[in-house]
């Protein structure tokens, strides 16, 4: 066997006074795949920013040692750094929206990847971005040089992500959650364009992941964390087939299971869309004229019941968070839309205001919607104190800690700040925001995306605990079927904009009529009998 690309020896980090990975060793090959695996919170992510030396300074200083193709990574100057940052690793981080600059064009960020290793411009800078953007599988690459991330899907973001980290053809990518973001079908678009990659030119692979099914099919080999130590490592069949540690018989044997409450059938109306439709201007130029119009959501009717739980799904940019912002006026549209049978859509933003409480909303990207200033406590009785002026401050600890509790926190962490959290941990915190106000409405966006299979389990079954003893009414928008089934009483499915199909939950992931849902219940549930 040739040297290893990786060693990683007796990695241990800590944050202040924490520590958060414990005397971790692996070596990774070329041309091979190496996963590492556990909950939320169990030091997969530091473990790999730890491996191109990326995490933040301050207390946070690695020891052990790390050898990347033949440099040694904790004790190298700057200079070495920048030639492996990009040129030999390449890295695709967990959230695309916060690693992306927001003042540039998606074009000039990968172009500034490429230039960093090679002295290209002009025509042939231009040729190799495109290809790159290509290869990651975005649309129409060529024309959306010029686009900002938040004109992108969250799905289109990642595949920006992998265009930067594949940019200058590195012999190792190491992937955060490289498809936390995406819908089935991408997913699988996505992984067999790594693995493609990994056949053609014998790159590495380190996968950071909590989805077992893609484990199971692209890793050569896994390494199991669990609150920062190793409890398991072996190549992939062997794992899968035989697991000697009772944390990894617990992963492999946990998803999401179970139907929510039946609605009563006396249950009043929450929300209603009549012809819903977001049309953005498509402009070009010297004068910026518009040319045409990009049609994110193209007349859609739906309604909610107190009680219910509409599932939308669709693949990355059908229209689902768009659709799910309009009906909240938080995205300007066309159309009625009827909340506690009042139709709210000519009111002002101050006449809004005192619904706000009782229509929530918990956002796809939540780390970008966490204020960084601001402690997890005083992120989820913010609502608070504009909603409650009267509370008064124990009244809001103590609203707080009880919200903590109900997403599965410790109430004592209502002290620390976004930073000292996992992303799934980051994810309940966005949660607990939205539930501490107790809405009639949630709109819960991609609400499991940065969890790890056990932790979605325990939502669900929180979420729906929730709605049965509130009546919540909730607009559940995912590209995990598996997750929208085990949530939803009904299924809309959305493609370009418009309504393809739509019906009781059951009857719709056990027999789609329109192909385009049988083309999506294929890949999610191909996925889940992998996982089984």
């Amino acid at each position: 066997m040739s040297a290893p690309l990786l060693t990683v020896e007796n990695l241990s980090v800590a944050f202040g006074a924490r520590r958060v990975v414990r005397n971790l060793s692996f070596k990774l090959y070329p041309g091979e795949t190496l996963a590492l695996v556990g909950e939320s919170g169990s030091g997969k992510s530091v473990s790999a920013l730890s491996a191109l030396r990326l995490l933040p300074p301050g207390g946070h200083n690695p020891e052990g040692r790390i050898i990347l193709d033949g440099t040694d990574v904790l004790q190298s100057e700057e200079a070495a750094l920048r030639r492996l940052r990009g040129g030999v690793a390449g890295m695709v981080f967990q959230e695309p929206m916060t690693s992306l600059n927001p003042l540039h064009g998606i074009g000039r960020q990968v172009a500034e990847a490429v230039t960093l290793h090679r002295p290209l411009s002009g025509a042939a800078l231009r040729e190799q971005v495109t290809k790159k953007l290509r290869e990651a599988g975005l649309p129409r690459a060529a024309e959306r040089l010029g686009a900002f991330p938040h004109q992108l899907s969250g799905g289109q973001r990642q595949r920006v992500m992998i265009a930067m980290a594949l940019a200058n053809d590195p012999k190792l990518l190491i992937a955060d959650e490289p498809t936390t973001a995406l819908d089935v079908t991408i997913q699988a678009q996505i992984l067999e364009l790594l693995a493609g990659l990994k056949r053609r030119t014998g790159m590495a692979m380190l996968l950071i992941t909590h989805d077992l099914g893609i484990v199971r099919r692209h890793a050569d080999r896994v390494v199991v964390m669990k609150d920062g130590e190793a409890v398991e490592q072996g190549d992939t069949a062997t794992i899968f087939a035989a697991p000697r540690h009772h944390y990894t018989r617990m992963l492999l044997a946990t998803q999401p299971r179970g139907r929510p409450a039946p609605v009563p059938p006396e249950a009043p109306e929450v929300m209603r869309g009549e012809d819903i439709r977001v049309h953005f201007p498509i402009r070009r130029g010297l004068f910026r004229r518009t040319v045409g119009h990009v049609k994110a959501v193209d007349g859609v009717s739906l309604a909610v019941r107190e009680g219910e739980t509409l599932g939308l799904v669709g693949e990355s940019g059908s229209g689902k968070t768009t659709l799910g912002l309009a009906l909240l006026r938080l995205e300007r549209s066309t159309g009625a839309i009827r909340f506690e049978g009042e139709d709210i859509q000519g009111w002002s933003q101050s006449a809004l205001r005192p619904l706000r409480r009782r229509m929530q909303i918990v956002f796809q990207d939540p780390y970008g919607s966490l204020s960084p200033r601001l402690s997890a406590g005083e992120i989820i009785g913010e609502g608070l104190e504009v909603h409650e002026p009267g509370l008064g401050r124990a009244g809001r600890e103590a609203a707080v800690a009880q919200a903590l509790e109900e997403v599965g926190l410790d109430p004592a962490m209502a002290q620390r700040y976004p930073h000292e959290f996992s992303g799934g941990q980051r994810q309940r915190i966005a949660i607990a925001r939205a539930l501490v106000l107790k809405p009639r409405l949630l709109v819960l966006d991609e609400p499991t995306s940065a969890l790890d299979v056990s932790v979605q389990a325990q939502v669900v079954d929180l979420l729906r605990d929730l709605q049965a003893r509130h009546r919540l009414a909730y607009l559940f928008i995912s590209h995990d079927l598996r997750v929208v089934r085990a949530m939803s009483h009904r299924i809309m499915v959305l493609k370009d904009g418009k309504v393809v199909e739509e019906g009781e939950a059951g009857r719709l992931t056990e027999a789609p009529a329109h192909p385009y849902t049988r083309a999506l219940m294929a890949a999610a549930f191909e996925l889940a009998t992998v996982r089984a």
